[in-house]
């Protein structure tokens, strides 16, 4: 017998459409991927968690791919807009300055909606989303390659800059995903401004290396 609680749950959720009811599910997706992994997102422990039945659910999303790739466009939206205000940000004639300003306002956002980043590093290796996951991470990678290849002869001349960029783009992707990790890590000590002056000072240098 189901308690009062859901009882009453199921009631308020008679009377929401769809439309209404779509972002309460991708509330209640988020939560169990956080708490528990992308794995166990199914549209049984999203009803569950509710305290509605399936077809409410499937009202919703046909399924468990559509929700979690829903989900991913709703959370990967933060991860690009944050990004890009990072990159718009890593100006000026001091390439160290720029790169620790960069990943500094990026592992701002990280610590403003941390179960944002967890769900989309979390959600990465399902192979229900895979893909996903790699054309936001395509996406974001001809964005950084748009704004770094620029400024890479005026910073360091570097030579056969057009040959590099791919490889040097591909650094800085991987650089701060691992920021963004480690900032995650219930374990670091560090704050978002300490750990961003730190990766911003080591990838300048690996930059000028090149």
């Amino acid at each position: 017998m189901p308690s009062a609680r859901t009882a009453k749950a199921r009631g308020r959720a008679a009377h929401l459409g769809p439309e209404r009811r779509r972002p309460q599910v991708l509330d209640a997706a988020l939560e169990i991927t956080v708490e528990q992994g992308v794995a166990q997102v199914t549209i049984g422990s999203i009803a569950e968690r509710m305290g509605v039945t399936r077809p409410v659910v499937y009202a919703c999303f046909e399924d468990r791919v559509a929700l979690i790739t829903a989900l991913l466009e709703r959370e990967t939206a933060a991860l690009t807009e944050s990004l890009m205000v990072a990159l718009q940000s890593a100006r000026g004639a001091d390439p160290q300055s720029a790169f620790v300003t960069g990943y500094q306002l990026l592992l701002r956002a990280v610590a403003e909606r941390p179960n944002s980043w967890r769900v989309v590093f979390s959600a990465s290796p399902d192979p229900a989303v895979a893909g996903r996951f790699a054309k936001v991470r395509a996406q974001l990678g001809e964005a950084t390659s748009a704004s770094i290849g620029p400024v890479l002869s005026r910073w360091w001349g570097i030579d056969d800059a057009e040959a590099k960029l791919p490889i040097l783009v591909e650094f800085f992707m991987s650089t701060c995903e691992a920021a963004v990790r480690s900032l995650l890590d219930d374990a670091n000590p560090w704050g978002a401004d300490d750990l961003g002056e730190l990766y911003g000072r080591m990838v300048s240098t690996a930059f000028g290396a090149a």
